[in-house]
């Protein structure tokens, strides 16, 4: 994995719904503050819609994968960055860190019409650069994360039809207040994952 990616400029995604502000850093990143109250969910649970977060996406065809790492400095609750998977407003995959009973949580929400959530918490991961990687194979999405250089750690394995046409790139929102920034530190693509599991 990560072997022969290259960077994506931040100029090449197309924004599904605009963020407040967006802004490039002295680095290059990406500064995004995504509306109060914005969030990715349908129906599960909650009972509600929610298909507002800023996302810039590009396509993601089959045998590529996509890495995003962003900078894990926020606390709010349900505040939430990372990676989304779109087909279209009732089928797509978002994974990140999201913060959710005080602390940071690495998941993933899986919508076929319904969405379903997972987590695990991550505590030690606050205050890192965090990487997350979604790589697309025939018929499965694998998510992947880590903070910093360490080990992969599988998220999730989805199911995602061959001929989805499928984007995919950054995202960020707040469900529960305004004011969050995120700061994107990078964006990258390559070939996808050969195998689900590590060899060796």
């Amino acid at each position: 994995m990560g072997n022969a990616e290259r960077a994506v400029d931040w100029a090449e995604g197309e924004w599904c719904n605009e963020p407040v502000r967006v802004e490039r850093g002295p680095a290059g990143e990406l500064l995004v503050q995504p509306a109060g109250g914005s969030d990715l969910w349908r129906h599960t649970s909650y009972g509600f819609v929610h298909d507002d977060a800023p996302a810039l996406l590009a396509p993601l065809p089959v045998g590529e994968a996509v890495e995003v790492a962003f900078n894990l400095d926020y606390g709010e609750q349900f505040d939430q960055a990372g990676v989304l998977v779109r087909v279209d407003e009732r089928n797509w995959v978002k994974a990140g860190v999201e913060v959710s009973d005080g602390q940071p949580q690495v998941g993933a929400v899986v919508t076929r019409e319904v969405s379903d959530w997972s987590v695990a918490p991550v505590p030690l991961w606050a205050g890192r650069e965090v990487t997350v990687r979604v790589s697309r194979g025939r018929d499965a999405l694998t998510v992947r994360a880590r903070p910093d250089d360490q080990p992969w750690r599988l998220v999730r394995l989805a199911p995602l039809a061959p001929e989805a046409v499928a984007t995919a790139g950054p995202y960020c929102c707040s469900p529960t207040r305004a004011g969050l920034r995120v700061r994107f530190t990078g964006w990258r693509r390559g070939p996808a994952d050969a195998t689900l599991h590590a060899e060796g």
